[in-house]
This record gives C-alpha cells, sequence and structure tokens, in this order.
C-alpha cells in the first residue's frame, strides 16, 4: 500500500495537515520528469539572470566613477564597458567548450571535480553555492529598485517610498520561496516571457535614443540633482585624472554584468537532444544579446549623463528610460514598459537560483561533502531543504546590507568568476591530457579565461575589500574547510562501516542469555505496556527497574506494584543518593553484562503527549538515556512511545 493511501483511523498529523494546506497535495515519485526544452525556450528560462544584470552593471560602474572624474565618468565608462566585453567573449568561448563536453548539469563544479578531484572542486562548490545566494539577493533588491524608480519618476512625489526597499524586497524572497516549495518550475514556458519582454523593451529605448541622439534631440540628465551622486572634479591624462585603483574598482563593479553567464552550462540537462550542441547555440545567443545590451545601456549612460543617485533611485536605466522616451503619454508607456520589464527579468533572475542552488547542493551532497539531507525530495519534489536554506541564507544579506545593490555588488563577483576561474582552469588540464584537432588553441582561450578570471577575483578582493568583500575573502576557505570536514566525516562512517565483519558472523548472537529491564519511572499504563511488548519478545528473563532518586516517591511505587495484579514481574529499586540518574543505568547495565554472556535490551517507556501544551509541560528524558548508554558494549536501549490520550479521549 502506498504510504499515501492511509488507513482509515489514522489521522494525519497537524504539522502535515498544514504543510498540505500551505504546499497542496504531494506529488508522488512516478511524476517525477525532466522536461526539455527548445533553443528558444530554454534561452528565455535560463537567461533571465544574466541578462538582466545589464540592468544595473553600467550603474555600479559609474557609482565609482562619478564620484572621482566627474562627468568625465561618462566617457570613461565605455573603455571600461570594452574590457568588460572582451571578457564576455573568452568567457563564452570557454563555456562554448565546457557544454560540449560536459553535459550533466553542475557546471563549472563538475569540471573541476572530473579534472582536479573531489578535495579541489570544493572551491567551485563553495563559489557557486555563494554566487546563488547573492544573486538572490542582488536580483530582488534591483528588482524593487526598479519599481521604486518608475514610483520616482511617474509620480509628483514618491520620496517617502524608499523605506519600502528591504520590505518589498524581503516579501518577494518569500514568494519566491514559497512557489518553489510548491513545485513551481522553472522550465515552464512562462518563465521564458520576462527575459524576451526586457530585451525588446530595453531594444525599443536603445533604437528610440540612437534615432533622437542622430537627430541631436536627446537630452541630458540634471547631473547636479538632488539626491544624485556628488561629482567629482576630472583632471588631466587619458584617465581623466582617474587613479588606475578607481578604475580597476569600476571595472571590477560592471563585471557584475556578467554574472549568470554560467547558468546554462549549470541546467544544460534541460536542452533537447544534441544537448551540447543546443546549449552551445543558446549559450552564444544569450551572450551577443547581453553584450549588445550592456553596450547599449553604457553608450546611452554616455551620452545621457544618467547619473546614479546616493539611494539607489530612480536607477540609471529609469532615468535612460525617461530621457529617451520623454514626455506625454507616450513617453510615460515607453517608461513603464522598459521599468516593468525590468523588474519582472530581475525577480525572475532571483528565481533561477531557487532551482540551481538545491541541484547543486544535492550533487556535492551525493559527493558527501554536504549533509545528505540536502539530496532528499520534499512534499511535492523538489529539494525542499535547499530551497529553504537559500532563503534563509537570502533573507539575512538582505537584513545586513538593507537590501542596496551597490552594498550586495561587493559580494557578488567573487563568487561568480571564481567559478569562471575553477572552469578555465579545469578544460586547460582536460585538453591538456588529450590529443585532438585545435588543441592548441583551445588550451590558449582556456588558460587566458582562468587567468583572467583569476585576475578579476584579485581586483574585486583588493579594490571592495572594505566595502564587504572581506567577507566573502574570509568565507571561502572555511566554506571549503567545512566541506572537506563533513566528508572526512562520512568518510569516517563509510571505513567504520566497511570494517564490519561478514553477515554470517555479525548477525548471529554472540551472548548466551538475553535480559530486558524496562525502566519503570510511576505506576501508569506507559510500564504496563513496555512489560507487554517485552514478554513478546521472549527474553531469557525479564525485569522491572526503577532508579530511586526521590525515596518517598520510590516507596510509594514500590507499595503500588506489590499491590498490582497487572502483572507478575517484581520491581527492583535502584539506590540512587547523588540523583545521577544516566550514570546508575550505566553502572546496571554493566554489572548486569559483567559476565561477557549476557546481553541487555534496556526498554525505556516514553509518554508521547499529543497536544503542544502536553509536550511543553512534560519533559522528556528518553532519548537523553539513550545517548548517554549508547556507547556500551552488550546493551542495546530501545524507547517504546506510549501515546498519552488527550482531554476529550481520556474523558
Amino acid at each position: 500500500m502506498s504510504t499515501t493511501d492511509r488507513a482509515p483511523g489514522i489521522p494525519d498529523p497537524l504539522s502535515y495537515r498544514l504543510k498540505r494546506q500551505l504546499l497542496g497535495p504531494p506529488l508522488v515519485t512516478a511524476r517525477l520528469r525532466k522536461e526539455k526544452l527548445g533553443n528558444r525556450t530554454a534561452l528565455g528560462v535560463l537567461a533571465s539572470d544574466c541578462v538582466s544584470s545589464s540592468a544595473y552593471g553600467t550603474e555600479e560602474m559609474l557609482r565609482v566613477l562619478v564620484p572621482v572624474v566627474g562627468v568625465a565618468a561618462f566617457t570613461l565608462v565605455m573603455p571600461v564597458t570594452g574590457a568588460i566585453l572582451l571578457i564576455l567573449v573568452l568567457l563564452t568561448l570557454c563555456y562554448s567548450d565546457v557544454v560540449m563536453i560536459y553535459t550533466r548539469a553542475g557546471g563549472s563544479y563538475v569540471v573541476a571535480r572530473e579534472n582536479f578531484g573531489p578535495d579541489v572542486a570544493q572551491i567551485a562548490a563553495v563559489a557557486l553555492l555563494v554566487d546563488y545566494v547573492v544573486t538572490v539577493a542582488v536580483q530582488v533588491s534591483a528588482g524593487t529598485n526598479a519599481l521604486i524608480s518608475l514610483a520616482h519618476l511617474v509620480g509628483d512625489d514618491w520620496t517617502g517610498i524608499d523605506h519600502l526597499q528591504l520590505p518589498v524586497s524581503v516579501g518577494m524572497v518569500l514568494i519566491l520561496a514559497y512557489g518553489n516549495l510548491r513545485g513551481l518550475r522553472e522550465a515552464g514556458r512562462v518563465f521564458a516571457v520576462p527575459a524576451y519582454l526586457f530585451m525588446a523593451a530595453v531594444g525599443l529605448m536603445l533604437l528610440v535614443g540612437a534615432a533622437r541622439w542622430a537627430l541631436g534631440e536627446l537630452p541630458h540628465a540634471d547631473v547636479r540633482a538632488a539626491g544624485a551622486v556628488a561629482l567629482g572634479e576630472p583632471g588631466d591624462g587619458w584617465l581623466y585624472g582617474a587613479s588606475l585603483f578607481m578604475v580597476l574598482r569600476a571595472f571590477a563593479n560592471g563585471g557584475s554584468s556578467l554574472t549568470g553567464l554560467e547558468a546554462i552550462s549549470n541546467g544544460i540537462s534541460v536542452f533537447r537532444e544534441p544537448q551540447g550542441a543546443n546549449a552551445r547555440r543558446t549559450l552564444i545567443t544569450m551572450s551577443c544579446a547581453l553584450g549588445v545590451l550592456v553596450l547599449g545601456v553604457s553608450w546611452l549612460a554616455h551620452v545621457t549623463h544618467a547619473i546614479p543617485y546616493t539611494d539607489g533611485t530612480p536607477t540609471v536605466i529609469a532615468q535612460e528610460a525617461h530621457l529617451v522616451f520623454g514626455g506625454g503619454w507616450a513617453g510615460t508607456a515607453g517608461l513603464v514598459f522598459v521599468q516593468l520589464a525590468t523588474a519582472l527579468i530581475l525577480y525572475t533572475g532571483a528565481n533561477t537560483p531557487f532551482t540551481g542552488f538545491p541541484y547543486l547542493a544535492s550533487f556535492v551532497a551525493e559527493d558527501r561533502f554536504l549533509p545528505r539531507q540536502l539530496t532528499r525530495r520534499g512534499h511535492r519534489l523538489v529539494f525542499s531543504n535547499g530551497i529553504i536554506c537559500l532563503a534563509a541564507v537570502s533573507l539575512a544579506l538582505l537584513l545586513v546590507t538593507n537590501a542596496n545593490v551597490d552594498k550586495l555588488v561587493a559580494l557578488y563577483a567573487i563568487g561568480v568568476f571564481t567559478a569562471f576561474t575553477m572552469a578555465g582552469s579545469g578544460l586547460t588540464a582536460y585538453h591538456l591530457r588529450r590529443r585532438e584537432p585545435g588543441r592548441s588553441w583551445k588550451i590558449a582561450v582556456n588558460a587566458t579565461a582562468a587567468i583572467v578570471s583569476a585576475a578579476v577575483v584579485l581586483i574585486f578582493a583588493v579594490t571592495k575589500f572594505t566595502e564587504g568583500a572581506w567577507l566573502v575573502v574570509v568565507v571561502f576557505p572555511f566554506g571549503v574547510w567545512v566541506l572537506v570536514r563533513i566528508n572526512r566525516e562520512y568518510r569516517a562512517e563509510a571505513a567504520a562501516l566497511e570494517a564490519l565483519p561478514p553477515a554470517e558472523e555479525s548477525d548471529r548472537p554472540r551472548r548466551q542469555r538475553h535480559v530486558m529491564q524496562i525502566l519503570v519511572d510511576a505506576f501508569d499504563p506507559a510500564a504496563f505496556q513496555a512489560l507487554r511488548y517485552a514478554h513478546e519478545l521472549r527474553p531469557d528473563e525479564v525485569r522491572a527497574v526503577h532508579v530511586a532518586v526521590d525515596a518517598p516517591r520510590a516507596r510509594h511505587l514500590a507499595a503500588q506494584w506489590s499491590g498490582t495484579r497487572a502483572t507478575d514481574v517484581p520491581l527492583e529499586v535502584v539506590d540512587c543518593p547523588d540523583r545521577r540518574l544516566e550514570r546508575a543505568l550505566a553502572e546496571l547495565a554493566a554489572d548486569t553484562t559483567a559476565d561477557g554472556r549476557t546481553a541487555l535490551t534496556l526498554l525505556i517507556p516514553r509518554h508521547a503527549y499529543r497536544t503542544l501544551l502536553g509536550r511543553l509541560l512534560h519533559r522528556g528524558t528518553a532519548e537523553r538515556l539513550a545517548h548517554a548508554l549508547e556507547d556500551l558494549p552488550s546493551v542495546a536501549v530501545t524507547v517504546l512511545p506510549y501515546s498519552v490520550p488527550g482531554r476529550r479521549e481520556g474523558a
């Protein structure tokens, strides 16, 4: 009989009934299917995280440059964007190689594991897990920024809504977690819509902006508006007075535009056959779209002087849309279209980690580097434990940073570029071991991608260290140590199991005599149920034992026991003047098994209360006692629950 077909008269517990109400009826394992996607749908589904980063990448560059070089930042942003696009080309070539060789979901983790072994692969695991957590926080914060920016630009006075940034972002994470716990699947066609809407909206903005610029009608933003980032004074030289350090900081911030590029390699299993070829075509298309969007948004910032604001709103892309489309109903419609599409794709991009994180965590747990609970599917056939962990850590990150995108970006690129480094290094090692056509070209591309990505990690760690990157720098080695430590524990357990004797020796009794002792705490039905159970097992001897931590109570219990006809087993009272119950039971067990011929089973009745009040009012000691005796040789402890009736049932 299936566990979902409960026998009549066996009620479901309250916790299960609540879960069923919140999440819906359970899905049986037979319904687990992998939906295969065509390239167009896969592009929309998997590109949200990557493409949406173009909404804030340029702004993060300007946020560093404007306070240093003033309006010269709008010129300097173009060469910095060009450098980022060169890295995009390198990483696209690298990950095109990844998806052709490794067709199992997992991306850089699988690459590192196959080429460097499981221990080194935990660097990639930590990098990706951190990336997923920060992605949720960044995407929902940026999505909320988009909505608040729309209110700023459309309404007359919406300055009072900035305080909603944190609660709206937190609420969105809770909604995404709840939807995924219900089994909301990323592979649904509906998740492809926001990516195409965003590309259409920004594409329209770029076309209209280019036309108005060519006609000389494109206005400039007010760079000295109240609340805007203060302008620095440009200097002389090709960097307009900006130090190399500041340019590298801007470059590191702009590197956040490339986050999500690994999404296709992480989700390659959703593609139709041939998976590698289809994934590569989709990856190249996504990279081209991202390159056009990043370049276009930076160019519009260059020509309109859209400037970041200290509180994050209105955003640069919102100002660009406002300037490009102008006033009137048509301009307002264009602004609303761009901002709603931006918010939608950012929130959709925040949903991507709710699939990627649990799957990656399950892969790592299968390799025994994370708790195996992360491999279990929950009520709706999703990895519920992974979803809950991701939501909890993301919420903590939002609360610590007050959902500020600029603060979160300081934590962002280190994780993703570390994963890029591991992918490039792994593929370099892969091709070095093989003799194949184009080997030299592939080694050169992947090695260059690895070196450049490692350089970005170093730049980011140094230039953003005091702005929060120190946290990731500390978390990385600690996270890798924790994963390796977990694996060491699992390996020790496996070694202990392998050391067990053969079945014909290990499952045969090694003692000639079996004694069962029932721990009696009170004269109640639980004790007599335990006695019946002990007799049904037919041991050589059954004893009833009471440890006397309270002498008057023990004498009263002994008098009740001797006067009952419910059992003929005498009650043995063990003195315990120092009230160390565990110690007294351990000494009794040791004395009973001291002859080397006797095996002891200690049966501990436990009162199970159905009501919350009952559980709060009655302290449970059975598990604590069992834990105290678990290491004694020839001693087994069994906890026997006795369900205490509720008030109505008792009546």
